[in-house]
């Protein structure tokens, strides 16, 4: 006599989600709650409880130790939920572990980061054309208000309108906006290093591409503020050029 099987209540897949990873330099929580609060001043709700790696490879050899309970409240302060953590010493990760914690592998096991960084600046030196989107990408031919935010997945976006301040918009490729940039645009979403950002009106809030942030505190050059631009990243900073 056969017997039916029954029926499971739930499927166990792999899911990859986007997740902001913060690199710690200094094992100074003080100096990180300072750091921080003054790059997200003009926008304290950039984050909306987006998922932290922290990422302790820089600070693994330091000698004072890393205090996670105030690392953690900091970071919950600027509306991200910390989870994971990555390339400490064996001391660090047992006390990452012990407040919660969990341990994520090094993004980069084979290659060191630094030949991650020479490479990707090898292929930009060589690739000087500016990309077409992917014949696939979101286009969005509206402009977007305050508060408004499009994501394009494992794509490029195209926004045709003016992106406000307040507006955000974020692909996992590159980020086009033939209009004012003047929102937050986030480019790479995923770790695409090699993404870019273009306006034809450079005026940002903010840019981001695989993780690097810069906020626009001051003033851009004369050469780009307002015109035609592109934005790219070389190693863990953001450069801006004109078109």
């Amino acid at each position: 006599m056969a017997v039916e099987s029954a029926r499971s209540s739930f499927d166990l897949r792999s899911a990859q989600l986007p997740v902001v990873a913060v690199v710690l330099k200094d094992t100074n929580i003080r100096v990180l709650e300072v750091e921080l609060a003054e790059r997200l001043a003009a926008d304290p709700d950039f984050f909306d409880h987006d998922p932290v790696l922290i990422d302790l490879t820089q600070v693994r050899e330091a000698t004072d130790p890393v205090d996670f309970v105030a690392l953690r409240q900091v970071l919950r302060s600027h509306h991200t939920q910390p989870v994971a953590v990555r390339g400490g010493s064996a001391e660090q990760m047992a006390a990452a572990h012990a407040v919660g914690l969990m341990a994520a592998p090094d993004a980069m096991p084979a290659r060191s980061a630094a030949a991650e960084v020479r490479e990707v600046i090898r292929e930009v030196e060589v690739v000087r054309e500016v990309p077409a989107p992917l014949s696939n990408a979101l286009v969005i031919d509206r402009p977007l208000r305050s508060g408004q935010q499009v994501y394009a997945r494992n794509t490029d976006v195209v926004v045709l309108g003016m992106v406000s301040y307040g507006a955000e918009v974020i692909a996992d490729g590159n980020v086009h906006v033939y209009a004012p940039l003047r929102g937050r645009a986030v480019a790479g979403a995923r770790g695409n290093t090699e993404a870019r950002i273009f306006s034809t009106c450079m005026e940002p809030q903010l840019l981001s591409i695989a993780g690097v942030y810069r906020a626009i505190d001051s003033a851009l050059p004369a050469d780009v503020a307002g015109k035609p631009a592109k934005v790219r990243l070389e190693g863990e900073k953001i450069i801006i050029e004109s078109l």
